[in-house]
């Protein structure tokens, strides 16, 4: 267990960001919002439901680089993942305590399982040689996060740092995943995690970003059920989230295929994971 006694106190903006938070989460569950279900019988998806979903969230960016800044806009891209295991490294802030360290280090080992189950590559947390770092800090903390993706990524944009030091009230937490050079294989990523949200939305930070950097990058408001969809109605990975890591991480499919050489087979493995072409 971390050393209380090494764990300075909150300051009071970040106290203020916490309790503001928690009312932000209880609206949320208040409006039914951020359910943990998986995605019942209300929410029903077929095999041509599965691959659309897949082709808009794998085969677009979700943001563009525009005068330094990064702003929302779909372009089109290949297909990426990793292919090397993933060792990833946690690291939090110096004020995030230490109750909450201890459960967001359970919930990311747990989550990982999943992952390298659904996905077939090898994951675990590390303290060394990591290629995925996890920033869970606090407001007051959050420049050393910018300093810390410089560190990994050199080729992190301006806009990216920007995003992190700025970052807005309703973004609660942001990933980036690299390449070396014109590679379609991711080899690095950052993720960033505000400390100061409550259990729940930590709990869907970390999973859609740890999600997100495997490569389902963008979000569609047709994609139901799903947690790459900004109507924030699922909290946790769906189960056509599980379908469609487990349809990106299909042999059949290679880094750097575009959209168009991918389509027939997607709707193929799609029809093998839900049955018929409805």
């Amino acid at each position: 267990m971390p050393d209380t006694t090494s764990i300075p106190a909150e300051s009071a903006e970040t106290q203020i960001a916490r309790a503001y938070y928690q009312r932000v989460e209880a609206n949320y569950l208040a409006q039914g919002q951020y359910r943990t279900d998986g995605g019942g019988t209300d929410a029903p998806f077929g095999a041509r439901d599965l691959a659309r979903n897949f082709l808009n969230i794998v085969f677009y960016d979700e943001f563009s680089d525009e005068g330094g800044q990064l702003v929302p806009a779909r372009t089109q891209n290949r297909l990426h993942r990793w292919q090397q295991p993933i060792r990833l490294a946690i690291e939090f802030g110096a004020s995030v305590p230490a109750r909450q360290r201890l459960k967001d280090k359970a919930d990311i080992a747990a989550y990982l399982a999943t992952l390298s189950r659904l996905t077939g590559l090898p994951m675990h947390i590390t303290t060394q040689g990591a290629n995925h770092i996890v920033l869970i800090q606090n407001i007051d903390e959050r420049q050393a996060a910018a300093a810390r993706l410089q560190e990994i990524a050199p080729e992190a944009s301006e806009a990216a740092i920007r995003s992190i030091k700025r970052m807005k009230p309703d973004t609660y937490c942001t990933v980036f995943a690299f390449t070396t050079g014109d590679s379609a294989i991711y080899d690095r990523a950052v993720t960033v995690i505000r400390g100061e949200l409550p259990d729940l939305l930590r709990l869907a930070c970390i999973h859609e970003e740890l999600a997100q950097s495997l490569g389902l990058v963008d979000d569609s408001p047709k994609a139901r059920p799903s947690i790459f969809n900004d109507n924030q109605e699922f909290a946790l990975l769906t189960r056509q989230d599980e379908m469609m890591l487990r349809m990106l991480y299909d042999p059949r499919l290679k880094p750097g295929m575009t959209l168009a050489e991918a389509r027939p087979i997607i709707e193929t493995i799609a029809r093998e994971l839900v049955g018929g072409d409805s």
